[in-house]
């Protein structure tokens, strides 16, 4: 299998079309692309920039403000056809494995909310071994996870435990903005690809992981 370049972006809240992005093979947006969540035209538009985009694979999850893939699911995939849109389930590119899901921690009213402990580990449970890239809108818990505010951890405990066990090789994420940075730790890169900050300005650029 040959080197893919694998451009990791999220969080960019409706500001797509400010971003400059990389070459690579695959893009991949980790959930909030939207700005109010229950509008069809924040789709439209986001998917109208992504066809435009070169890469020649284009997956994309769902976040916490993309409240129509929640609400009305079948409606908001019919304005998403420009990518591979997985919700706890999988696509295989080019010999990777790719499994991608919105859900996180409850986080005040927004989308895809699921209680710690038990209720978000049946989530967890489902990615299957042999996964090569982890796409979660969350972080697992201790890794680029913190606010700048208070230096509190919002990662998932039960994550954190799972990834261990699969052991992608890229473990890709955002929601948490002020996290946005790259980590290696025991083998595993994690990333986590916001790029507004926490006033919601375009502050951080796209990164690129090459895998093989």
């Amino acid at each position: 299998m040959a080197e893919l370049k694998i451009v990791c972006i999220s969080d960019t809240h409706g500001k797509h079309a400010a971003l400059r992005l990389p070459e690579g093979d695959v893009l991949i947006h980790a959930g909030d692309f939207m700005t109010y969540g229950d509008r069809l035209s924040e789709i439209a538009s986001f998917n109208h920039w992504l066809s435009k985009q070169p890469h020649r694979h284009k997956i994309v999850i769902a976040g916490n403000h993309d409240l129509l893939f929640e609400s009305d699911p079948s409606l908001a995939r019919t304005q998403l056809t420009a990518a591979t849109y997985l919700e706890n389930s999988a696509v295989e590119i080019e010999g990777l494995r790719l499994w991608g899901s919105p859900q996180q921690p409850r986080f005040l009213d927004w989308a895809f909310n699921v209680d710690r402990g038990p209720a978000i580990r049946r989530y967890w449970n489902m990615i299957p071994a042999g996964t090569d890239i982890l796409i979660t809108h969350g972080p697992p818990f201790g890794i680029l996870d913190t606010i700048t505010s208070s230096d509190e951890h919002l990662g998932c405990e039960e994550l954190a435990v799972a990834v261990q066990r699969v052991r992608p090789k890229l473990h890709m994420f955002g929601h948490i903005h002020s996290g946005h940075g790259e980590s290696e730790q025991d083998g595993i890169r994690y990333v986590n690809a916001s790029i507004l900050d926490e006033n919601y300005r375009i502050a951080y650029s796209p990164q690129v992981v090459t895998l093989d």
